[in-house]
């Protein structure tokens, strides 16, 4: 493993609940990035949507996160995220990444398991050689981009971030006002993709529809789930608003929050109903949230 490169998985999303789906997603690009003989997984990162992001029935961030941590106490290296909950609005997922990214290589912060403070000092001392700004951990996640230190550089020796998705996840590039083309081009070509395959998407078509993608498709990797996991946040939350039973659907600790805090009601899917989605009224308009 010593000679492959180091890979920091992140997945953006409602995770509204999370499910048993969601954690199997990273277990499956995990296993799948290891047998290319190339890679080596380090870290997991869940990172879920700010309430302001519009979609209809999205409960608080407060509880998409305590059960997304819930969820992990099982995981020995998928972790949960805040930040982008934590914003003052919806954030872009190019932004969530180049983040992730700046973190990730920022001075004293030692991200990665299993690497040492030595190996971290040498990783410095490679992105000082290259002109690359060291940040000090005391400052802002996202207030020192200027550096392009979040351009998701391939130093060797350096972890590189990819964001992971289902597969359907390429589909949405297409419709009108969700994406700016640049973020799309950004995405694949600075970060790239693991995408998972799912029952009724075909991936590999959604690239050949689109230049872009085509243009960029040795960093988008197509991954095969042969145990076919079907579980829908949607229909769970269904099912709960209708007393009827998710055991086995999600983690116990996950389901015992719930209902403790009652969370999934016929009113809570009522919450942002009619109302568009973040993106399509913000790139529909022409106005964009506020630059790094």
């Amino acid at each position: 493993m010593k000679s492959r490169i180091p890979v920091i998985l992140l997945a953006c999303g409602s995770f509204n609940p999370i499910t048993n789906m969601h954690m199997r997603l990273f277990e499956v690009a995990r296993d799948h990035l290891h047998q290319t003989g190339r890679y080596q997984v380090i870290e997991g990162i869940m990172s879920p949507v700010n309430d302001n992001y519009g979609k209809k029935g999205l409960v608080s961030a407060r509880h998409r996160i305590a059960m997304a941590k819930l969820a992990l106490e099982t995981s020995d290296w998928i972790r949960v995220d805040p930040w982008e909950s934590k914003q003052d609005t919806w954030t872009e997922t190019v932004k969530v990444l180049r983040g992730n990214s700046h973190k990730s290589y920022r001075s004293g912060d030692p991200t990665y398991r299993g690497l040492d403070l030595a190996q971290l000092q040498l990783k410095q001392a490679l992105l000082a050689r290259l002109g690359l700004q060291v940040i000090n951990p005391l400052q802002s996640s996202l207030g020192v981009h200027k550096s392009r230190l979040f351009l998701n550089q391939k130093v060797p020796g350096l972890p590189e971030l990819k964001l992971l998705c289902g597969a359907d996840f390429l589909q949405t590039f297409k419709t009108p006002n969700l994406w700016k083309e640049e973020d799309i081009q950004e995405i694949v070509e600075k970060f790239g993709l693991v995408c998972i395959s799912r029952a009724g998407s075909d991936p590999s078509q959604y690239i050949k529809d689109s230049a872009l993608l085509t243009q960029f498709q040795h960093n988008i990797f197509l991954v095969k789930e042969w145990i076919q996991n079907e579980i829908s946040a949607t229909q769970i939350r269904s099912a709960l608003c209708r007393g009827l039973s998710v055991k086995y659907l999600l983690p116990d600790s996950v389901i015992a929050y719930i209902a403790q805090h009652n969370i999934y009601t016929e009113e809570s899917e009522r919450r942002n109903e009619g109302d568009l989605l973040q993106p399509l009224k913000l790139h529909s308009t022409g106005v964009t949230p506020l630059s790094d």
